[in-house]
């Protein structure tokens, strides 16, 4: 219907976020670390200014009288999808002029007289940038589209390492468990346990839970891989020499997909019954009522002791082996897809280091994107201060899609 012509038309997604999430080698991105800060790149004004001549020129064509009705649903479509951005674009740029026009008022005002009024204008300005980054936040959003298992419910496993501190991984590994469990609070989730085998020295060796709420998936997907902790044992030599030991734990969350997506036939399953503590270890079980299930064609295992009753062991261990089913059938399709840019995804390179808790400093630095948070006890409380960094890392991850997306653009642009 026209826009063909112009380069405009792009029935596909604006991204591609599928194959998407942080990127380990993205050093030269740092001055990306904020909305507000990518928003002024060229190539990002380029493309918005191109998405806001599209609407413009959508919008005419459907007031023409000479289409037909499937280019009326096409075109109908498309500005559907265009409105938001182009006015979230539009707001973000009247916002802009505003903040110039006071930019320019203060460089006017410095005379001792007008020395409240410079003051006044100073705050407007810094509620305009906090506006600003809102808008630019909501702006590239928009522009990134919503991964398929966004608003999954999730599995959670996590699983102490080794070191030769002894108990200092697997304390640390019932902390990070504890954290995620307060989290799920925060967010008003439901924090399910699934499987819990505690440490003899009060630690924790592995559990697993099953986590359901609104965007689960989407907030924990960046929490995979391993954590580092950085501390000093409470107790022993190595306390009284104040010497820091150094530990890891990892973590792997898993999309829950429903049973459609992915199918199980029984004749592939080795189903074994035993006795176990109950969940967390609150009850003694006198009955064989634990399910551990082995899927015979692949090799995984999966347990489950978290209720009384057998039957319903069962369903929650099948719920968690059909997501790690899931998670190898991504992980192989990723694998023949992967570009050769090599990019983190929330089921990938769980065995990668994300994270550093340093006890002795009092900082938790996040890897990926070269950030550090004070205070661990906020982090690992689980709560506003958690949030805040996957919050972060939320951003950063959308920002990295919208810079790809260009990149390619440019590429294929470039080469045409």
């Amino acid at each position: 219907v026209g826009l063909h012509n112009h380069g405009f038309w792009r029935p596909k997604p604006l991204l591609d976020t599928a194959r998407f999430t942080l990127s380990f080698n993205s050093r030269r991105r740092k001055n990306h670390q904020d909305s507000q800060a990518f928003w002024k790149h060229e190539a990002v004004q380029k493309y918005l200014e191109t998405l806001s001549k599209e609407y413009q020129q959508v919008s005419h064509l459907l007031s023409a009288d000479s289409l037909n009705d499937f280019e009326q649903r096409t075109l109908r479509r498309r500005c559907a999808h265009l409105s938001p951005i182009a006015a979230a674009f539009q707001e973000i740029k009247e916002a802009e002029r505003e903040v110039q026009e006071l930019e320019a008022m203060c460089t006017e005002l410095d005379s001792r007289d007008e020395k409240q009024l410079l003051e006044l204008a100073l705050e407007e300005k810094e509620s305009l940038d906090k506006k600003m980054n809102v808008l630019c936040r909501k702006l590239f959003q928009l522009l990134v589209p919503k991964e398929k298992y966004d608003r999954s419910p999730v599995i959670l496993e996590v699983t102490a390492g080794r070191t030769t501190g002894g108990d200092i991984c697997q304390q640390f590994t019932k902390e990070m468990f504890e954290m995620y469990q307060n989290y799920a609070d925060y967010k008003r989730w439901t924090f399910d346990i699934v499987n819990y085998t505690p440490a003899e020295i009060g630690g924790l060796h592995h559990a697993a839970a099953h986590i359901s709420g609104e965007n689960v998936y989407r907030h924990l997907k960046y929490e995979g891989g391993t954590h580092r902790v950085q501390r000093i044992p409470e107790t022993g030599m190595s306390s009284r020499m104040q010497r820091i030991h150094t530990g890891t734990m990892s973590v792997i969350v898993l999309p829950q997909p429903e049973e459609v997506d992915v199918k199980v036939d029984p004749k592939d399953l080795r189903i074994d019954t035993f006795r176990a503590g109950g969940a967390g270890g609150q009850h003694v079980n006198k009955t064989n009522s634990a399910v551990r299930i082995v899927h015979l064609p692949t090799g995984l295992a999966v347990e489950c002791q978290q209720e009384r009753s057998q039957q319903m062991n069962k369903e929650i261990a099948l719920r968690t082996l059909r997501a790690k089913l899931y998670q190898q059938m991504t992980e192989k399709q990723l694998s023949q897809e992967q570009s050769a840019r090599k990019l983190q995804l929330g089921t990938r390179a769980q065995s990668e280091r994300i994270r550093t808790y340093n006890f002795t400093q009092d900082r938790v630095t996040d890897h990926r994107i070269s950030y550090d948070a004070r205070n661990i006890k906020e982090i690992l409380s689980g709560k506003e201060a958690l949030d805040k960094l996957i919050n972060r890392l939320l951003e950063f991850a959308e920002i990295e899609a919208v810079t790809q997306y260009l990149e390619n653009l440019q590429a294929l642009e470039g080469g045409g």
